[in-house]
């Protein structure tokens, strides 16, 4: 929103930040009452609703300061990059708890784990079947991206989106690999801590790269649009950031969990 009545047209206060805080704990409430009651609360239909809601009119804000008001400015951009950066950390932070629970019970399993790890009666997966495959096409999904974005620099349009589409499809098709393995796992998420760990460091990470799609799929529309240039993509940039962060991971989670863990 622009306040027409100040001289250099400032963009106003966002009321999405609250809106999102507000579903947010909407959702945190509902979790509650379902992990108490057993039921699924009115609370958490209209925290979903509202979270989606104030992030798409969030987004919807965000392009139009960036793409047809010009508030997106070097200093702009530059405070954007360090949000993306200080959100990174931040995940990289959530994900080092994971590792530091698993490799804390892996170096020296207690007497509760029958001193083995795994623990007896888990068989993990065979790292070199589907989780060497979404490897490959994590790996490969970082190759596309990296050619997306030296693609829009030397203003290649079909490039750009031939790259970004493949990105996108590797990213679903890695999304739907670890679906199956979750509906093939010989353990569930309760049979002990080693599984526990798995499926939330794992799962969280799925839910990265879904988050990390969809910020991918935004920016191919936008670039079929004609929103981005060589020297102002700044979503791009830091969606193929994002994409980066979720590669690394996985590579850390495939070397511990998967195949140091087996």
């Amino acid at each position: 929103m622009i306040n027409q009545n100040h001289p250099f047209h400032l963009v106003n206060p966002s009321p999405w930040p609250i809106t999102t805080s507000i579903s947010i704990m909407f959702i945190m409430f509902s979790m509650i009452y379902l992990w108490k009651f057993k039921s699924i609360s009115l609370l958490l239909y209209i925290g979903i609703i509202l979270l989606i809601w104030s992030l798409f009119q969030w987004w919807r804000d965000v392009i139009r300061e960036s793409t047809f008001q010009g508030h997106h400015t070097k200093k702009v951009m530059m405070n954007l990059k360090l949000g993306m950066i200080m959100l990174i950390l931040s995940e990289i932070m959530f994900f080092l708890s994971f590792f530091w629970t698993f490799f804390h019970n892996s170096l020296a399993p207690s007497i509760e784990l029958g001193m083995i790890w795994p623990p007896k009666g888990i068989n993990p997966f065979n790292p070199f079947s589907i989780p060497l495959l979404n490897t490959i096409i994590l790996l490969t999904s970082g190759i596309s991206i990296t050619w997306t974005h030296n693609s829009i620099l030397l203003n290649n349009f079909s490039q750009s989106s031939q790259s970004l589409f493949f990105t996108i499809i590797f990213g679903i098709y890695f999304i739907f690999l670890q679906l199956y393995e979750y509906y093939m796992a010989p353990f569930s998420i309760s049979d002990s801590s080693f599984s526990s760990i798995f499926f939330m460091a794992t799962g969280f990470h799925g839910f990265h790269v879904m988050v990390g799609t969809m910020f991918l799929l935004i920016c191919l529309f936008r670039h079929i649009k004609n929103h981005f240039s060589n020297y102002h993509h700044i979503g791009f940039e830091l969606a193929a950031w994002y994409w980066h962060f979720v590669d690394v991971i996985w590579l850390f989670l495939f070397l511990s969990m998967y195949w140091w863990g087996n």
